[in-house]
């Protein structure tokens, strides 16, 4: 018998447990268990889509008002800027703001992969990196 589907209140229940950067590889761990195989998290308003076996999606819908998202990817200054959200110096909303501003459109964490990887407008990878395990 297949067992069920992750659902939306069971990813939330999760990342609830997140408090900084340092909480994010027990968070992915965790749903990794509940069986996401991947998620796209965009920066324009915040929806994520979860994927996990034969096709199953669960939509976390958009969380604040639409940023307008650079044209051009700004890859220097994203760099450092994350790393500076990495160390605790950002919280989250100046990160996604930064994103916005330094042309990310969106990220895709690779469970199998155990990577994060940015990318632009045009769907350039801009960075990837490996989560700590």
């Amino acid at each position: 018998m297949q067992k069920p589907m992750f659902t939306v209140a069971q990813i939330h229940a999760a990342h609830s447990k997140v408090k900084s950067g340092a909480d994010f590889p027990s968070y992915i761990r965790e749903i990794k268990v509940l069986g996401v195989t991947h998620y796209e998290a965009y920066v324009a308003d915040g929806h994520i889509d979860y994927h996990g076996a034969h096709d199953h999606t669960a939509k976390v819908p958009a969380k604040y008002e639409p940023l307008t998202v650079a044209d051009t990817a700004k890859e220097a200054s994203f760099k450092a800027e994350l790393l500076a959200h990495q160390q605790g110096k950002t919280d989250f909303l100046t990160f996604i703001r930064m994103c916005a501003t330094c042309g990310i459109e969106k990220w895709i964490i690779s469970m199998d992969q155990m990577t994060c990887t940015y990318y632009d407008k045009a769907g350039n990878e801009v960075l990837v990196e490996k989560i700590p395990q």
